[in-house]
């Protein structure tokens, strides 16, 4: 089986194609012949070793977190799915030809696997983090770096549920954030007078780790009422970092939900193609994305 794997932490040049055994779905997982894996920050993050001190890995490793196929091997206690289902889920090492799954969803009607993979860890990553921090509808949510894949479906389901967004992105996603019903304004130089001038912001969401911490405490005035996916010196402004924890299922089951009710929709920015997982993980780290990157098997 073909695999993207790492044998050292490093830039992108460390992942390789190469051949390994094929995994098995053990007891209530199924596996998958792969046909999309989703490229998340998680992934490259992994690479670089940024875990490495509480989650050391066994080199050579695996990467890939997210993926969508056709189930071609089910394990024990698994009911209600057969071989040749089209899911979508989370697994391990989903960056190859096949992967195990321990949380998956049927694919939604219209929904092409390249489309799917994208959704599981953006999804979750979104309802974790709307949960805590606790804005309520009728509210305003600032969303910092809202034209990613977290952003994006932040600012979806966010509008779902009666709540007012305001996001910040660059000068060319500014038409994008709107089509996803926030108010858009630019970052750089400026941004919190322009977010002020918009309103007043009852929460505030920090995906990118771009040094904006301080002026979402100014515009909130409360750290409680800010949290960051992504800046690591939050805990010294008593701001909370969103780990890891929420419930995948929960999360594959609300993303159906609304896919299928025409609230929810994330677009492939670019795919590439797996022995291309390298330049992706490049251009994931760069940022910039508007919508999902990922991986086609």
């Amino acid at each position: 089986m073909k695999a993207m794997r790492f044998a050292e932490y490093g830039g992108p040049e460390v992942l390789k194609q190469v051949d390994v055994a094929e995994p098995h779905a053990g007891p209530g997982q199924v596996r998958i012949a792969v046909r999309a894996a989703g490229v998340n920050p998680h992934d490259w993050r992994v690479r670089e070793g940024q875990f490495q001190r509480v989650q050391p890995l066994v080199l050579p490793a695996g990467v890939g977190q997210d993926a969508a196929g056709v189930i071609d091997e089910i394990g024990d206690g698994v009911t209600d799915f057969e071989v040749g289902d089209q899911v979508f889920g989370r697994g391990s090492n989903t960056y190859a030809e096949n992967a195990v799954l321990s949380s998956w969803a049927r694919l939604p009607d219209g929904l092409t696997f390249a489309e799917a993979a994208g959704y599981p860890s953006v999804v979750e990553t979104a309802l974790r983090i709307l949960r805590m921090v606790g804005v309520q509808p009728g509210q305003t949510l600032l969303v910092s770096g809202a034209a990613g894949g977290v952003g994006s479906t932040v600012s979806q389901i966010a509008r779902d549920r009666g709540i007012t967004v305001i996001g910040t992105a660059g000068p060319a996603n500014q038409d994008y954030l709107r089509s996803l019903g926030a108010i858009a304004t630019t970052y750089g130089p400026g941004w919190v007078e322009r977010v002020r001038q918009l309103g007043r912001i009852d929460a505030a969401l920090d995906l990118n780790g771009t040094g904006v911490l301080r002026g979402l405490l100014d515009l909130t005035g409360d750290p409680d009422k800010v949290i960051t996916i992504a800046d690591l010196e939050a805990p010294m402004l008593g701001i909370r970092f969103a780990g890891v924890g929420g419930s995948m299922p929960e999360a594959l089951a609300t993303a159906v939900d609304l896919i299928r009710r025409g609230k929810l929709h994330l677009p492939v920015d670019r795919s590439y193609p797996l022995t291309d997982a390298a330049a992706a993980h490049a251009d994931s780290r760069a940022g910039h994305t508007r919508g999902r990157r990922v991986l086609l098997v």
